[in-house]
Parts: structure tokens; sequence; C-alpha cells
């Protein structure tokens, strides 16, 4: 029954989760040869509809279509999430050289069309003459790159930058790309320069999973972005970004193909490979003009947004002045505010906080100045307007942003005593007046002069008493010594403390009996005996039987009337423990014997 209701179920969970969107789905290659097969692959998520195909204008059709179906449930924290798909391949061939649009493909469902994107394909020729008279006659230009190498040689690196011309803490955007026509199993090492003279962040770049087809300078390669980053020049002048170098596994033919099967049972072996990218130099100007005094650091675009937490306040109360610079630039270079306000105001050093980011458009976010003010005498009080600068690149010129005046008020508090006084700080001004009656002056006359006493060295109990020291520190040090060498071996400590660890679960068990718990009485009994044996006889406690204890303590001379107690009591003990009927009356005889026991054989054993 369980069986069938799970049956049930699954035959019909995919039409209770219909109701996702269905959408059509193209894959296929931007940019292809004239004369190379390819294929296309429409991707529908719902079946049962009717599929139609364009019409493949301009190319020739080999095959197709070529369906297959897909469906997957999953289960993720109780969420059950349905999902299906139906493929339709189409192969076709490349004819002719130019730029080709492929109209849409449809699906109709219940009465209901549904569309894919339009499709543009570029057909380039195989051949480098037939894309110069392509290009003579006006057709479809490819693109170029002077950095990227002729198609023969293979595999290519390029380190490109978006500007070569910029100020003095200018970013710049530098892109590491490769460009291949062989088939390349992976990316072994990558050597990426010093930077020299720059500062350097990385812009989150996706890991490079597969190539991108793009026609170069009239021949098609496989391209990918390996990293982006961000530079900003520290000095002026010429300045040379080294090379990038990488090293690949290129997919290479091992031994001679069969003449008559080709290349069917043809190996391969990945052969590494190291490309290096071109150097580049960028062209750093100085920030022209006169530098303004509160010039900020940053070249790009900022602005300026300054608020007060607090207008009244008490006497050494805190107050948070917060300034915002916003935009885009070097902000990470972006300098503290200065502020000029009233000496009686304590002013401590700025909380400087950020959210940053960098992008392939540049570095953007704020930065945060949090300034903590403490006035220290009563009254009003102003935070001056405060002036920054900064170099806007797209004007060529410096500009200067500035905040309102800010005002707050100080009360007196509730301090008791002199209301003025400050408690913190430097002197306020109402201290001034008192300091005549607050300094005591200086003593001329020299006073009544006496002398000394002799002096102790050269007295003859000082050396008596420093003998005495000395040997009291020796026998202090020679007991402590002692003390430690009989600590040393555990085991003779354990043999030592036997009787007193034996005797505190005695109590224990004394207490147990008084509060009738007899159950935890034998218990306390039991690990008294078993615990004292152990370290009496050095015996762990996990390879001790009643044997060997009989067998060790007859062996340190115990009698055997005293082994007939122990016994007894062991006995006594572990019947009462585990026996619903145990003799109350006789707890106390066994708490008696066992004390008794452990008395003889400390007397004995020592």
């Amino acid at each position: 029954m369980k069986r069938t209701i799970i049956n049930i179920i699954f035959l019909v969970l995919p039409f209770i989760l219909k109701s996702q969107d269905i959408s059509v789905k193209a894959e296929y290659p931007a940019v292809v040869e004239a004369g190379q097969q390819f294929g296309i692959t429409w991707t529908v998520n719902e079946g049962g509809g009717e599929f139609a195909a364009p019409a493949f204008d301009g190319f020739y059709k080999l095959m197709g279509p070529e369906t297959s179906y897909s469906s997957s449930t999953q289960i993720i924290n109780g969420k059950i999430s349905h999902q299906t798909s139906y493929s339709y391949v189409y192969y076709l061939q490349a004819v002719n050289a130019g730029k080709f649009e492929i109209a849409p493909a449809s699906f109709t469902l219940k009465g209901k069309t549904y569309y894919s994107d339009p499709m543009k394909i570029e057909v380039v020729s195989s051949n480098n003459q037939q894309v110069q008279q392509n290009v003579q006659t006006g057709g479809n230009q490819p693109k170029t790159n002077p950095n990227v190498e002729n198609a023969g040689s293979g595999i290519s690196l390029d380190l490109s930058v978006n500007k070569k011309d910029v100020y003095l803490g200018e970013g710049i955007v530098a892109g590491v790309k490769i460009y291949t026509r062989t088939n390349i199993a992976g990316i072994n090492e990558i050597k990426y320069p010093a930077f020299t003279n720059f500062m350097k962040s990385d812009i989150e770049t996706p890991q490079l999973t597969s190539l991108k087809q793009e026609n170069i300078n009239g021949t098609v390669y496989g391209t990918g972005m390996i990293q982006q980053f961000l530079l900003y020049p520290q000095v002026t002048g010429e300045i040379t970004i080294d090379p990038v170098q990488i090293t690949v596994l290129i997919q290479q033919k091992s031994g001679q193909p069969d003449s008559f099967f080709g290349d069917f049972f043809s190996s391969y072996e990945n052969v590494p490979r190291t490309v290096a990218s071109k150097p580049v130099r960028i062209n750093v100007k100085p920030l022209p003009g006169v530098k303004p005094e509160d010039f900020s650091g940053v070249v790009g675009k900022l602005n300026l947004k300054a608020t007060l937490d607090k207008d009244s306040v008490n006497v050494n109360d805190a107050v948070n002045f917060r300034i915002t610079v916003s935009g885009s630039g070097n902000l990470k270079l972006a300098e503290a505010p200065v502020l000029k306000i009233s000496s009686d105001v304590e002013v401590y050093d700025p909380k400087v906080t950020d959210d940053i980011k960098n992008t392939i458009n540049g570095t953007s976010g704020q930065k945060i100045f949090e300034y903590l003010l403490i006035p220290r005498h009563y009254g009003d009080f102003t935070i001056p307007s405060v002036s920054y600068s900064f170099f806007n690149t797209s004007t060529g010129k410096y500009e200067k942003l500035a905040s309102g005046e800010f005002h707050f008020h100080t009360r007196k508090g509730t301090e008791q005593g002199n209301p003025g006084i400050a408690i913190y700080g430097g002197v306020s001004k109402e201290d001034v007046k008192y300091l005549g009656k607050d300094i005591r002056f200086i003593r001329n006359n020299p006073g009544n002069l006496a002398k000394s006493a002799d002096i102790l060295l050269v007295k003859r109990s000082y050396y008596s008493l420093f003998i005495l020291s000395l040997l009291i520190f020796f026998s202090f040090l020679f007991v402590r010594r002692e003390h430690i060498r009989r600590n040393a071996d555990i085991t003779a400590v354990k043999n030592r403390k036997a009787g007193k660890v034996a005797k505190k679960r005695l109590s224990n068990a004394s207490a147990c009996l008084k509060r009738n718990e007899i159950d935890r009485f034998h218990e306390e009994i039991l690990k008294a005996l078993w615990g004292y044996l152990s370290d009496k006889l050095n015996i762990p406690v996990s390879d001790l039987t009643r044997n060997n204890a009989i067998s060790s303590l007859k062996e340190k001379g115990i009698d055997d009337d005293k082994i007939k107690v122990l016994t007894d009591i062991l006995d006594r003990s572990e019947y009462a423990r585990y026996s619903p009927a145990a003799d109350v009356s006789s707890a106390g005889d066994i708490y008696n014997g066992a004390s008794k026991f452990i008395s003889d054989v400390e007397n004995s054993i020592g």
C-alpha cells in the first residue's frame, strides 16, 4: 500500500509542478568558418507541444532534428523541484562568408506559441585572400587586434588596457586574454608581473571553464578572459607593464594514424607550452596646477556628506561627527578631512570604514570617517565647514567639496563641586584664578640638619641576619627539591595516598548511610576497597581481580584472617547491592569492617 502511494505521487508530481514558465532557448556558435559543420540546439522546458524550426537561410542543413528528453526531481530542505527539458538538435554547414541571422524557433502548446531569440552567426572565409576582398568591397569587416598572432601560430596571449594615457592616480582596467586555435586541456601555470609603480586591485573574474569563438583578423579563435585588474599609477612618466606568462597544456596526437581509418584510432597527449604577452607602456601625466591644501589624494569623482548625531550634550559627553565620501576613483587613498574646531573640544583620530567595490568600470563606493568630539567646557560650539578637494579626470581640474556648518550646545552637567573645572583634559577657563592659591612656593631656608645614624652595612647584626637568610633559603630549596623528587614517582604517590583516598570514600559511604541510601552506600564501599587495593598494590583497575589482589596481599605479608575480612565484605556488599532484600542492619558492620581492613593494611604495609 505504501509503495503504491509513492508511485502515484511520482506520477502526479510532474503535473503538479508544471507552474513554471515555458521557455525556448537556443545554443549556437557565434562565429564559424566557411565550410565548417556545426550544431544548433533548442531546449524547451515543457513537452507535449509542437516544435517548429526556422528556415536556415545562408546555411546548408545536414541533419536534424535529433530529439532527447531529460527529467530530474530534487528535494532540498523539504522543497520539491521538478525540471524537464526537451532538446532539438540540427546540424548545419556554413557556405558563404558574411553575417547571417536565423529567425526564432517556435513551440506551440494548447493554442499558445512561444518563441526563442533570433540567432546571429558570423561566417568568415577559410583563407585570408577572401577576407581581404570582402574588406575592399565594403563587406562585413572582422575585428582586428594587432596583439594577436597570425592564424598559423595557434595560440597567443594578450595583455590589454583600456587607457594608455592617464593622469597620476587615474584608474586603468587591464585584462589578460587567451586566443587559441588548438585544443587546450588546461592552464598549468600563470606568472603575473610585479606591476611595479602601480597600486593593483583584482577584479572578480569568472573562472575560465570554456572558450568563446571570436573572429579576430579574419580568423576564428577560441577566446577567454583569464583575469582582470585595476591599476593605479603611483609615479609619472612612461611606465612599462612586463609581460604575463602562462603555461598551457595542448592536446597533440601521439603516434602515426592508420591510413585506412584516419584519425579514428589516434591517441592524444597533453604537451606543455609557454606563451607570453607583449609588454604594455603607459604614459602617466602629473596632475596640473597647484595642489590645494585640502587635497584628498583622490583622482576621480567624489561627493561629500556630513552629519552630527547630537546638538546638545553635557560637559565631557561625546558627540559623533560623521563625514561620508562617496564616488569613484582611487578611494582607498582618500585621506581623512581636517577639522578646525575650538581647543575646548577634544578631537580623537577618526574611525575609518569603507565599502569599496572593484569592477570593470573602476573603483566605486564610499569611505566613512567618524570623529569623536568631547567638549571640556560648557557653552556653544561650532564645527566650521569642512573642505575636501579631489582631481576630476573628466574636466582635468581640481574641484572642491564643502560641508555646511554644524552647531551644538554643551550644558554644565550635574557634577558636584565647581562645574567649571574640567574632569579630563586641559585646564578650563575657571581654573586659572585658583592657581595662586593651590601651588605652594619653594622653601628658601635649609631647615634643621641632623647627622644620620650608623650605616647598616657596618653593623655585625646585618651579616648575621644575611647568613641566617641564606641558610633558610637553602633549606627551603632542599625541601622543595625533595618534594618534587618524591612526587615524580606517580606509583609511589598513589601508594602513600591510598589510605587517605580510601578514607575519603568511606566518609562518602557513611554520609549515604545516614541518608538511608543503601544502594549508594554499598557502591561507595566497593569503590573505596577496590580503589585502595589498586593504589596500594600498584595494579591498574582494569587488571584488578579478586584472585590477583589476594595473591599480592599475601606476598606483602597480610595474614589470612585480614584477607578473609576483605572477601567477606566484598561478598556482602556485592550481594546487598544487587539484591532487593538486602539487610539494612548489617550496613554498619560492613562499614566498620572495611575501615578496620584499610587501617590494618596501612599499619602492616605502610
